[in-house]
């Protein structure tokens, strides 16, 4: 293993050429289950997160691919036919948070699960907001068809009114929801007959069957499914790869995970569609290629994996050059250097050391209390990159210590919070440092926060929820006028941003209409 630090150069070794891929999912545990049984993952539950193609066996250039999941974020590497792909594992409906956007930040596309039951649900139209703002392309899988649910065309519609992309089914459901019997592949008009398997335990049989043979079959269900399919046809639903990267149509699958399902076809899109990283854009203007030297971002910090020590993972996206395990690079930030000696990749509690990685894949870097979300790494040539966006809150609480000869202990926790991106923390003149509000995309970040000032920094508090479910950007111009609107406050984050708060629409509208003038930035994911 190299040293901390080397007298003389160290020889890299290169980048791999080759098609990548890159891809991000809000998932459902049943088919993270469902591709960890498709890709011989026994035992593990996760998503993909990065995929390449058409790479040398020991390592390729990834894509990136998400999964939303009550648990730390975990990554995992495998190989599917001739792609590595790598897992991410975050949280999900239940206990949504500003995590869950972050990870978006950190692939090159998107998958979205939608219930052919329930259809677009609000969380999932702001994960959509959050892919139309990054211009992340996004492919769509309508999950549970072997459940009673919407009509398809029905799904069509609401997808296209209410996220502005054009859905462009690759794939068709044969059988009304509930009757899921398989599909039809509009690539060569081929019919995939599904088996049911126990519980989805094993990897679903299918077969393919001619058109003629279909029809024979299922009859009328076949006969339906063609029907509906040449409808899509004449409305001009049809994949074009190019409006899909410009973020234009969104491909649609249709699926059971649970019944494993269409999982395979998921896995074959993903390696024949989603993109490859590309070269980044830093803070300046400038361009970082792919063949640059290594640099990278961190999209997430996690404390508290390891209830045996007080650690720190920081995960970082590779966006050029090679990485290597013991390299010395250089934070950004502070412009001291930074030793990689423990890299690893890093599924729930279990971890793997990791020797080399390439532009696209995500690494754990252990012992990271220096690095704070959206920091940049690098080696040789210097470079920042922007900083990550900051997503609106929706749920707000002043924070008091409840000792107050805790001081010390109470301001390191929320400051640790802090740039781990757990909450956001904003202040107020009326409140001052010792009551800051606490902001969250989702109230379950609450809980942690709490938890995690009682137990990890000995600092219990007491939180005083606010009547706020809005916030926007203001600015110090605008900011006394905003402060006296009744359901309504200024805070300020500790970089100096203003942000305005109210309590609900009809407020905000009601101020708006009277002040047009004032700034009042709409922040990204935000509900209005």
């Amino acid at each position: 293993m190299p040293s901390e630090r080397s007298s003389t150069p160290r020889k890299s070794p290169a980048i791999p050429t080759g098609q990548v891929k890159g891809v991000g999912v809000r998932p459902v545990r049943s088919l993270i289950s469902s591709i960890s049984s498709r890709a011989s993952l026994p035992g593990r539950s996760h998503l993909l997160t990065t995929v390449s193609t058409g790479m040398p066996r020991c390592r390729q250039t990834a894509n990136s691919f998400i999964v939303w999941a009550s648990r730390p974020l975990a990554a995992l590497q495998f190989e599917y036919q001739d792609a590595v792909i790598n897992l991410l594992d975050t949280p999900g409906h239940a206990d949504f948070s500003e995590d869950t956007y972050r990870v978006l930040t950190a692939v090159d596309a998107a998958v979205m699960l939608i219930d052919a039951a329930k259809g677009l649900e609000a969380q999932t139209m702001k994960l959509f907001a959050v892919c139309r703002h990054r211009g992340i392309p996004v492919l769509t899988v309508v999950n549970k068809w072997d459940r009673p649910g919407k009509d398809a065309l029905e799904l069509m519609d609401e997808i296209s009114e209410r996220t502005g992309l054009t859905p462009t089914p690759l794939t068709w459901p044969v059988g009304i929801a509930g009757d899921f019997r398989g599909v039809l592949d509009r690539s060569d008009g081929t019919y995939r007959r599904f088996t049911r398997t126990a519980g989805g335990a094993t990897i679903a049989p299918e077969e393919t069957l001619s058109a003629d043979a279909a029809l024979a079959r299922e009859g009328d269900a076949w006969q339906q499914a063609v029907e509906e399919v040449e409808l899509l046809g004449a409305t001009g639903a049809d994949h074009e790869q190019s409006l899909f990267l410009d973020g234009v149509t969104t491909p649609v699958l249709f699926a059971s995970a649970v019944s494993n399902f269409g999982v395979g076809a998921l896995l074959d899109t993903l390696v024949g569609l989603a993109p490859a990283p590309s070269d980044q854009t830093d803070a300046d203007g400038g361009t970082r290629t792919l063949t640059d030297p290594f640099s990278a971002f961190v999209f997430k910090v996690q404390a508290g994996m390891d209830t045996a020590h007080r650690d720190r993972l920081a995960f970082i996206r590779i966006c050029s050059g090679v990485f290597e395990r013991g390299m010395v690079v250089t934070h950004a930030r502070t412009g001291r250097p930074f030793a990689t000696k423990y890299a690893q990749h890093v599924f729930g509690r279990e971890r793997e050391s990791i020797d080399v990685a390439y532009p696209g894949d995500v690494v754990g870097l252990v012992n990271a209390a220096a690095l704070g979300v959206g920091d940049t790494l690098y080696a040789d040539r210097p470079v920042t990159y922007p900083p990550l966006t900051t997503f609106a809150p929706e749920h707000f609480a002043v924070c008091r210590g409840r000792d107050t000869g805790k001081h010390k202990q109470f301001r390191r926790g929320i400051e640790q919070l802090d740039s781990e991106g757990v909450v956001q923390v904003l202040r107020s003149d009326r409140r001052g440092d010792q009551a800051p509000v606490l902001a969250v995309v989702g109230p379950m970040q609450f809980e942690v926060a709490t938890h995690r000032m009682e137990h990890e920094f000995g600092a219990a508090v007491d939180l005083d929820r606010l009547p706020y479910s809005i916030a926007l950007r203001t600015d110090e111009a605008s900011a006394p006028v905003v402060s006296t609107a009744r359901g309504a406050e200024v805070l300020q984050r500790t970089n100096g941003e203003y942000v305005a708060v109210f309590s609900d629409k009809w407020s905000l509208r009601v101020f708006r209409d009277k002040h047009p003038d004032l700034t009042l930035e709409t922040l990204v994911a935000a509900e209005l």
